[in-house]
């Protein structure tokens, strides 16, 4: 396993991707309504990416067609935006979403309600909120890999979702997914020493059911098998001498902010 430690330069690039990230996440946010379709939302997040000198991170990657991944309801993750799916009263939708900026990448994903929701649907997506924050209390040098995976599954449990498995967050930098592989729930062993200089993509997908998921034809749209909602909650840190620091937010945002966010 090839961990990339970044240096202060690299770490000043990827702040700076990481807040255009975060302005792209805040007007999508605006959007977010019935009526709108997927496709729509796709558009302003591919125009207001390149409006930033930046390059959209997920077009093409792989095959993958379009520069938002917009998954709706029991959507886990990957949605793929279409004209013909339009948003609806009592929805909730995930956008994820990755910048290229100066050859450096942010990825951050996002739960919305869509209009008025269910206290069990806003409920999902605010534990799979505070789980992403209930897992980086152990993002400290010294500390392990996994405690942050354990961490988030103990939270999403005790509130009675479920923490998918088959999908994990990763380390970024020059490329979207590299060392390591960041599962969301409870390891065998305690992985690597955290270090200063290290940047995660730590990304929780939560689900009201059970965790089995479906992977559907088009190869990229993941389902909770049992058609329960799922949401989704994404930041790129970095692992610094004492605290983390959260990269795909507005410039002086801190962990207390987000939260309260």
């Amino acid at each position: 396993m090839a961990v990339t430690i970044k240096s202060q330069h690299e770490i000043e690039i990827m702040r700076e991707a990481g807040h255009i990230l975060a302005t792209v996440h805040e007007e999508l946010k605006k959007l977010v309504e019935p009526g709108i379709s997927t496709m729509e939302l796709n558009r302003y997040a591919d125009k207001l990416i390149r409006q930033h000198g930046c390059i959209p991170s997920f077009l093409n990657y792989n095959g993958y067609p379009a520069s938002l991944c917009v998954s709706v309801n029991d959507e886990v993750v990957h949605g793929i935006p279409s004209k013909k799916r339009i948003l609806k009263d009592g929805d909730i939708v995930s956008l994820d979403c990755g910048v290229i900026y100066r050859e450096y990448q942010s990825d951050a994903a996002r739960t919305y309600a869509v209009g008025n929701i269910s206290e069990e649907a806003q409920r999902l997506i605010d534990v799979t909120k505070q789980s992403f924050f209930e897992g980086i209390k152990y993002a400290k040098p010294g500390n392990h890999l996994y405690d942050i995976s354990a961490a988030i599954q103990k939270y999403v449990e005790s509130n009675g979702f479920s923490v998918v498995r088959d999908l994990v967050g990763h380390g970024i930098g020059r490329q979207m997914h590299e060392d390591p592989q960041i599962p969301n729930f409870k390891q065998r062993g305690r992985g690597i020493k955290l270090r200063p200089g290290m940047t995660l993509a730590i990304e929780p997908m939560v689900n009201m059911g059970a965790y089995d998921v479906w992977f559907l034809e088009d190869d990229w749209t993941v389902v909770s098998r049992d058609g329960s909602y799922s949401a989704h909650y994404e930041n790129t840190i970095l692992i610094t001498e004492d605290e983390p620091r959260l990269l795909s937010v507005k410039h002086g945002t801190t962990i207390e902010d987000e939260i309260r966010n």
